[in-house]
């Protein structure tokens, strides 16, 4: 069995260090960079994403799409130095 899908925030939480909202949503923060770089319509993006319907509360979702993506971009910038820092100090198995 595969593990449950992380609960969906409006918007993450903001900080300057990675947090466990971030580290369950890394997932998604690729998927999100993918459909940028693609072109993808945020419509789109929220639908496939995180299941919701873009029709019935189209400002929720933008600002959930761009809080999101936001977040996703901070990753690639900042986040990511947190992760290797990690990795360096964890011994090989």
């Amino acid at each position: 069995m595969g593990q449950p899908n992380p609960i969906l925030l409006d918007e993450p939480p903001s900080s300057d260090t990675l947090t466990s909202y971030d580290r369950k949503h890394m997932k998604l923060y690729l998927r999100l960079l993918d459909a940028e770089r693609d072109g993808a319509d945020w419509r789109e993006a929220v639908h496939t994403l995180f299941g919701l319907d873009p029709d019935r509360d189209p400002q929720r979702c933008r600002g959930m799409h761009e809080a999101h993506l936001a977040r996703a971009h901070w990753m690639t910038e900042h986040g990511y130095r947190e992760l290797v820092r990690e990795s360096q100090q964890r011994p090989f198995a």
